[in-house]
């Protein structure tokens, strides 16, 4: 999410272009806003992260069974565009936007989700599945950019958007995601790359398993917890969907049976935990093979999140409400902490609070449901530049989600 988005881009662009400092492209960066708009939650620049961590802090909320104030959520469906794409952030959303407004996949999507799940919101839901059917590439995927190369973080969360809409036909979709799959011989066996390189090659990436492992299994990011086999690393078979998420898996318990959590890999630095991928690679542990695959690194979140979390504010609160409802746990009693009440109090006062224990309640894939009960270019490397200004530190040094949560 927010740390695992940048994380993987720079992963790509160690890959892409080792001992080269990339150049900004040369589209016009937003400008950081002056005053926080009413509704936003969080207290931070919203510049390259607003509509990502509105969408988690609302998607959260709706999953604990929390309504969600109206301001808060009409500030959400003010910032989508005319033709029903979302940027990270606009300033004025009363000024229509045009070629110069950086909308992007990733955005969009996270915004699906949130408001698909809310209920009530065909209109905006519908232009902005279309906007992201529309701009989908050739080879089925999506890149952060509308017309990037595809990756597996895009891919997914766009899946999860599109299947929390309604839409079925995604086989392209999760064709062009088995294609950052790594096989289960050599190195980084089972993993989600993000990208390949130059030569077409694959690197294991933690963040962009543990996004791959949703996108497989065509969950969003509040995923549900899941019962499907859970197997090490086997090439026997045709390819499919759920063996790559099972494969996916796989990889990231391996990554975390160690120590509990994942690590951040930033180049020249040293490694430090990396809470919000480890919040993530528990969601989809859970989500692919049931909550006890992901008893030891739900533990260490408890243990440890806090301080990250309270650094990090609603898109970081969000993470652990997801790793929490995954796996069945209480999110107003972890580690010490009331995640419910601590992501409450980072926005607007919601209208109805659930006080209850609410772990299994609520989920994203219900926009049908719900509204039946109310009756849904800009380069690499300027993405690059976004989380290099946009870090939030707390363990991964880069982490800005331009892109929660937290692609972490």
């Amino acid at each position: 999410m927010i740390v695992r988005r940048c994380a993987a881009v720079l992963a790509a662009a160690a890959v892409i272009g080792a001992g080269a400092a990339p150049a900004v492209a040369a589209s016009p960066s937003p400008s950081p806003s002056k005053a926080l708009p009413a509704g936003l939650f969080g207290t931070t620049d919203p510049t390259y992260d607003g509509v990502w961590r509105q969408s988690l802090a609302l998607l959260a909320q709706h999953t604990v069974g929390v309504e969600p104030a109206a301001k808060a959520v009409d500030w959400l469906t003010g910032q989508q565009c005319a033709n029903g794409a979302f940027a990270a952030f606009r300033a004025e959303p009363a000024k229509a936007c045009d070629a110069r407004t950086q909308v992007d996949t990733n955005s969009t999507a996270a915004a699906v989700q949130a408001l698909a799940a809310l209920g009530g919101h065909r209109a905006e839901v519908g232009k902005a599945v279309d906007w992201l059917k529309d701009n989908r590439n050739k080879d089925g995927g999506w890149g952060y950019s509308p017309g990037g190369a595809s990756d597996a973080n895009s891919t997914s969360v766009v899946i999860g958007a599109l299947t929390a809409a309604g839409e079925k036909d995604l086989g392209p979709s999760y064709d062009a995601l088995l294609t950052f799959s790594l096989p289960c011989d050599g190195e980084g066996a089972g993993a989600f790359a993000f990208q390949p390189d130059k030569k077409g090659k694959l690197t294991a990436n933690a963040d962009a398993t543990a996004a791959g492992v949703l996108g497989a299994l065509g969950q969003g990011l509040a995923a549900e917890a899941g019962r499907k086999k859970f197997n090490s690393c086997s090439d026997g078979g045709e390819p499919t969907p759920s063996r790559a998420a099972a494969h996916g898996a796989s990889y990231l318990a391996g990554a975390m049976a160690k120590d509990g959590h994942l690590v951040s890999a930033l180049p020249g630095s040293t490694d430090q935990p990396d809470y919000g991928n480890t919040a993530d690679a528990v969601v989809a542990l859970a989500a692919q093979g049931g909550a006890a695959r992901a008893a030891k690194p739900l533990a260490w979140l408890k243990e440890n999140s806090a301080a990250w979390a309270k650094q990090n504010g609603p898109g970081a609160y969000a993470q652990l409400v997801f790793a929490a409802h995954a796996t069945g746990t209480d999110p107003r009693h972890f580690g010490g902490q009331d995640l419910v009440s601590l992501l409450n109090a980072t926005g607007p006062a919601p209208q109805k609070a659930n006080t209850e224990n609410t772990e299994n309640t609520g989920n994203t894939g219900k926009a049908d449901k719900d509204e039946k009960k109310d009756e849904g270019g800009f380069g690499l490397y300027w993405f690059i530049g976004v989380c290099l200004v946009a870090g939030i530190g707390a363990g991964f040094l880069l982490s800005g989600r331009r892109k929660a949560g937290q692609r972490s």
